[in-house]
């Protein structure tokens, strides 16, 4: 069942980014020749299922968990150089018309995340409780009286459901706060000053954080949200998604965090593996994060993905003219070579932690 699932979550974000260019690519008038999820190896391998419609032919593959594309007339990645002229054609188009096509499958995961956040939201969402487990020794909550146990219901004027809702706002706070604790079925009250320390981010990096010096109690709590809020809550998710990944590669490149953090497709399927066995709400939330994964990662200015080739239509939108087709040619060999790098990197961070 759970291999099933893996299966189904590669194919579904595949699709609906491939879809996005599809949508994209019909409504500026381009003929798309082929639909394709999964590849066929330069013709080693023959489709599972085909089927042409409307002058598309519609292909799944063996290797659909490798990702998928769609062919337009005009356009092929392993001839970079190739021009059509006719109407229907991409490369007819005018450079704002491409841009807008190869955005389309980004900002299609991008917004099916956004959708499953939403639908997480109706479904019930998942989160610790504000209830206090651990006070450390003379911090600030235990100089002000704050103990194991209490129930955080407010800080300042702002009702707190979770915790992540306590740590936001210490975070956030320029002075003292006051917290309203429920203990033994009574609200107290206590005003303290957050205190600079050593933390820890989620990218396991050394930080100064401002705390209080409480950790939460493992109490899983169900927040179902309104319509509006669930819209809230799915933007907030989506933009937060969206912020993790960039700040991630961004780390990865400038050395902030491992390449051997780098994971791959066993590493994906493994998460999503482990997703089955939680529930439907853990199977939406990684899929959702993975569906901005892949459309961030296709934004990356590397020849061959979406991004790559958004910089050479802007550079011909700007300086009138397209790229030599040596230049071409070279970065297609440059943006393939990185690519599979980058699948040779994240096969053997995935063997290695198998092994380990």
């Amino acid at each position: 069942m759970s291999i099933f699932v893996v299966v189904l979550v590669f194919m579904f974000l595949v699709f609906f980014h491939e879809l996005g260019h599809f949508v994209v690519a019909k409504y500026m008038g381009v003929c798309v020749k082929k639909f394709s999820i999964g590849f066929g190896m330069f013709g080693l391998l023959k489709p599972i299922y085909q089927k042409t419609y409307k002058g598309t032919n519609y292909v799944l593959y063996p290797t659909l968990f490798l990702g998928g594309y769609i062919q337009m007339k005009g356009q092929d990645d392993t001839k970079p150089t190739l021009t059509n002229d006719e109407f229907d054609s991409y490369s007819s188009k005018k450079p704002y018309q491409r841009i807008a096509i190869l955005l389309g499958g980004p900002l299609a995961n991008i917004a099916l995340a956004f959708v499953l956040y939403f639908a997480i939201s109706l479904i019930g969402v998942k989160a610790l409780s504000p209830t206090i487990d651990k006070v450390v020794a003379s911090s600030p909550a235990q100089i002000a009286g704050i103990v194991s146990g209490d129930k955080i219901i407010k800080i300042n004027e702002t009702p707190i459901q979770k915790w992540s809702d306590v740590g936001e706002i210490i975070e956030n706070s320029t002075s003292s706060i006051k917290i309203y604790i429920k203990r033994d079925g009574d609200i107290r009250s206590f005003v303290l000053r957050p205190k600079i320390s050593d933390a820890t981010n989620r990218f396991n990096e050394k930080i100064q954080k401002k705390l209080i010096g409480i950790s939460p109690k493992q109490i899983l709590i169900d927040i179902n949200y309104g319509l509006f809020d669930g819209l809230k809550y799915a933007a907030s998710s989506t933009a937060d998604a969206c912020s993790m990944i960039f700040l991630g590669i961004g780390k990865l490149l400038f050395g902030s965090i491992s390449s051997s953090e780098v994971g791959g497709v066993i590493s994906i399927a493994s998460i999503i593996n482990q997703a089955t066995k939680v529930g439907i709400v853990a199977i939406l939330s990684i899929t959702a994060l993975i569906s901005v994964n892949l459309g961030i990662l296709n934004l990356l200015p590397i020849p061959v993905l979406d991004g790559g080739h958004i910089v050479f239509n802007i550079y011909e939108w700007v300086f009138g003219k397209k790229p030599s087709d040596k230049a071409l040619g070279s970065f297609a060999f440059v943006g393939l070579s990185i690519l599979l790098f980058l699948l040779m990197l994240g096969f053997y961070n995935d063997i290695n932690r198998y092994f380990q």
